[in-house]
């Protein structure tokens, strides 16, 4: 069995539409319960726990233990990873959008023989 990195596990378990937005719950929240978690989504919580455990596995998600609650947290290290592994490409697309900007501008600069055109 290959062996999978931390990368790979991150954008498998941020690949579902229902995992991004317990993300963004715990990022507005900074904890809630699996009930807490279920109550925008028409899924059971045993669903929900399905999908937080997905993310635990992925790192993005910590579980505690408060009482009888298992209160979710966000982890961020390995979104930092992906924000890390993102720059080289959003260093290209910075490239291609002031080129194009450039392109663009040289476009709209009047030209002498539009001038004499005139």
């Amino acid at each position: 069995m290959m062996a999978t990195d931390q990368l790979t596990r991150t954008f498998a378990a941020l690949a579902d539409p229902t995992r991004r937005a317990i993300l963004t719950t715990l990022r507005e929240r900074g904890e809630a319960s699996v009930t807490e978690l279920a109550t925008p989504f028409d899924l059971t919580p045993r669903a929900i726990s399905k999908h937080i455990s997905v993310l635990e596995s992925a790192g993005l998600v910590s579980r505690g233990r408060d009482a009888q609650r298992r209160p979710s947290r966000l982890r961020v290290d390995p979104l930092v990873e992906v924000d890390a592994w993102l720059e080289d490409y959003r260093a290209v697309w910075e490239h291609r959008f002031t080129a194009l900007e450039a392109d663009l501008d040289a476009d709209n600069t009047p030209t002498d023989d539009s001038e004499e055109s005139s």
